[in-house]
């Protein structure tokens, strides 16, 4: 686990080999970056924190709940790149225990989920926590540049179809039904779930969420022993039967 407030390197994200543009001249924005993932971090920084052609400067990181909301009291940026699933209880956690930051008249702190999770769930769960939008891990860097910016200004920003998870969320008056089965698993374990669901070889999944192949075949059998299931056909048949594919 990293320092939250170290700076990384400068390598690159997945298919950009230049530091995003987006920031308009004499636009700033200040950010703090929160994963768990050190290399995913290093790479937004790459991408985005060039402060002269993107406008962002990246003023601390965070890899858990407690480090996210001691680096975000300490620094009180403009906007938090927030991942989901965080150590330490997830990204609603974290905006639970920064609600006066948010709440604050003259210096919010207002916060943009980035995760690799497009399950409804999650993007409902951070939008209800005070989220001002939520985009996922495929999107550009210049995209990601004017999200931060939009997002400063106080515009919700989602990328497409996910907005429609929030429409039809706070359009119904209904709770949503329970599942004693989906609650048993992890965060982690769901995002498996759904990739497997999917068709992704472990290979695969394992570069999505960042992890190693042995960490994802140990979330499958813990999937798999939680939901009494004997293998990935019947796993994907139960994700779909749910919906969660």
């Amino acid at each position: 686990m990293s320092d939250p407030s170290e700076t990384n390197g400068t390598t690159e994200t997945a298919g950009s080999a230049q530091p995003a543009g987006g920031g308009a001249p004499g636009r700033r924005v200040r950010v703090v970056l929160v994963d768990d993932h050190r290399m995913f971090r290093t790479g937004v920084q790459a991408e985005i924190g060039q402060t002269e052609q993107t406008g962002v400067e990246v003023v601390g990181e965070a890899a858990d709940v407690d480090q996210a909301v001691k680096v975000i009291t300490a620094t009180r940026p403009e906007v938090v790149l927030l991942d989901v699933h965080l150590p330490g209880g997830g990204g609603v956690e974290v905006l639970r225990r920064c609600a006066a930051l948010m709440a604050d008249s003259e210096q919010p702190v207002r916060f943009l989920a980035l995760s690799v999770s497009d399950a409804a769930e999650d993007v409902i769960g951070v939008i209800r926590g005070g989220a001002r939008g939520y985009v996922t891990k495929t999107i550009t860097g210049t995209d990601l540049v004017d999200s931060v910016f939009r997002v400063q200004e106080g515009d919700a920003v989602f990328s497409p179809r996910l907005a429609g998870f929030v429409l039809d969320a706070f359009a119904s008056t209904d709770a949503p039904p329970v599942d004693e089965d989906l609650d048993r698993l992890t965060q982690r374990e769901r995002e498996v779930l759904r990739l497997i669901a999917r068709g992704y070889a472990y290979k695969e999944i394992a570069k999505q969420l960042y992890i190693s192949v042995k960490t994802v075949e140990s979330h499958v059998s813990a999937v798999l022993r939680k939901l009494q299931l004997s293998n990935r056909h019947e796993l994907t048949r139960w994700a779909t039967a749910r919906r969660l594919v």
